[in-house]
């Protein structure tokens, strides 16, 4: 499917959509349909209504005021429909039901074996809500009104073997039958008529539809079947980089690393100069070609964000990966999420095992704090005023993050330069205003001293 970006108005009935599928206009792009999902409209939302330009009822926001701060840039490009989608996460997250199999997104040939650990346990929660408002599963009906009249059918493409299936979705190895390309193809869980299209699935649409870069898994089209099934095409990647390393013999060099990182890092830099925030960086959720490239998927979790900043939902990222403001139960937090995020996948690229992998909050929270030391007001102003902090947690005066990486090896730990350790660092600084950006972990020396990045990632096939 072509994704036009002219943006039209679109009838909310099935005959209407239809006769618009037959017009000289085309259908405009995904991210117009979408662009009424608004986590600030209370009550489910039924899509596919106006153009961007009707602000009746709530159900279409305009351009956010965006002031250039550290985390938003002025004069970065911008998201062709930059709506504001700032509440309840619609859904992304309910309390009881949110624990989501790896698998989903991952679009490699590899099952992951994790389950990720969305929320605390029952026994070991921190004792806040993070959620916006009682209104979690804001969703739509927009397969079942035939707002998809524009897509090719999913018959196009001939199934080789399934890849994986979670909560989310199950996805396809398939050949498109006319170019012969090899593709992801994602099937989406479309719940009954109540709970209509699930929103994830429409912002991750929405995010892939507008942004391009190598850095980012592309989606090729959207394609529906003869029963309002919706399937994503996603570009086929061999390798989910966690599944890849728990196979290796050997760990990545520090030339590979690097390279590792940088296209890490660029995609990363891409997505916040546009306003996005990831929300589950993570190694399963990064893949890896027998190139060597690396690409930053599954953005079911993402949303677009703006400054000034919004309260959102503290239930993102998986565990093992979340920043310290999110388990403490902050709302207004920034892109900086993300890079703590960065950070413990160097880590794990380093040394080959998860930096904090705790199995509950409480626990998560601890090992942060046996590893990076306790933090305070003089080190993150505003820490005690969280209301996730509890005068209980583990009084530790000093980090013993360099313990695990030392400068020379003799232990068998990963070795790793001043400037190498501060850039990790700088990436796990507990203060989020104070943690590097994307843009400037470029920039970093520790990528132009030796050992240079590797021109290519060795993949033993």
């Amino acid at each position: 499917m072509d994704l036009d970006r002219r943006e039209r108005g679109l009838s909310s009935s099935p005959e209407s959509c239809l006769v618009a599928a037959e017009s000289e206009y085309q259908i405009s792009s995904v991210e117009s349909i979408v662009s009424n999902v608004s986590d600030d409209v209370d009550g489910p939302t039924l899509l596919a209504t106006r153009g961007l330009e009707d602000h009746e009822d709530g159900q279409c926001v305009g351009v956010p005021n965006l002031s250039k701060s550290k985390w938003a840039f002025e004069d970065s490009p911008r998201l062709e429909s930059d709506v504001s989608y700032s509440s309840p996460e619609s859904g992304e997250f309910k309390q009881e039901a949110v624990k989501r199999n790896d698998g989903v997104s991952s679009l490699s040939t590899e099952d992951s074996k994790y389950v990720d650990d969305k929320v605390a346990g029952d026994g070991d929660s921190l004792g806040y809500v993070s959620s916006e408002s009682d209104d979690e599963y804001e969703t739509s009906r927009c397969a079942r009104s035939g707002i998809w009249p524009g897509c090719r059918h999913v018959t196009e493409y001939e199934r080789l073997g399934k890849i994986s299936e979670g909560t989310y979705g199950v996805v396809h190895k398939a050949r498109d039958k006319k170019t012969g390309e090899v593709v992801a193809l994602k099937k989406v869980k479309v719940g009954g008529d109540r709970e209509g299209f699930p929103v994830t699935a429409l912002r991750e649409i929405n995010i892939l539809g507008m942004l391009q870069h190598p850095s980012l898994v592309e989606m090729k089209e959207v394609v529906t079947d003869d029963y309002d099934g919706v399937y994503m095409v996603m570009e086929f990647v061999d390798h989910e980089l966690k599944g890849y390393m728990e196979r290796m013999r050997q760990p990545f060099s520090q030339g590979e690393v690097k390279r590792l990182m940088l296209q890490l890092l660029e995609g990363v830099a891409y997505l916040h100069d546009n306003y996005v925030m990831h929300r589950d960086l993570k190694t399963s959720n990064l893949l890896l070609s027998n190139n060597g490239e690396l690409k930053i998927c599954d953005f079911g979790m993402s949303r677009q964000y703006a400054s000034p900043l919004k309260p959102y939902t503290s239930l993102v990222v998986t565990l093992w990966y979340r920043a310290p403001e999110l388990l403490l139960g902050m709302k207004k937090y920034s892109a900086a999420v993300d890079m703590w995020s960065v950070g413990c996948i160097m880590a794990e690229l380093l040394s080959g095992k998860p930096l904090f992998d705790g199995k509950k909050e409480v626990e998560q929270i601890d090992k942060i704090f046996r590893t990076l030391g306790t933090p305070n007001e003089s080190t993150w102003p505003g820490y005690s005023k969280l209301p996730g902090v509890k005068p209980n947690f583990v009084k530790q005066p000093y980090s013993l993050l360099r313990k695990k990486f030392p400068v020379a090896v003799f232990t068998g730990s990963p070795a790793l330069t001043e400037t190498g350790f501060d850039l990790l660092n700088k990436f796990l600084t507990y203060d989020p205003e104070k943690r590097i950006t994307a843009r400037e972990a470029l920039d970093h020396r520790w990528f132009r001293e030796a050992p240079l990045p590797a021109e290519n990632v060795r993949i033993c096939k």
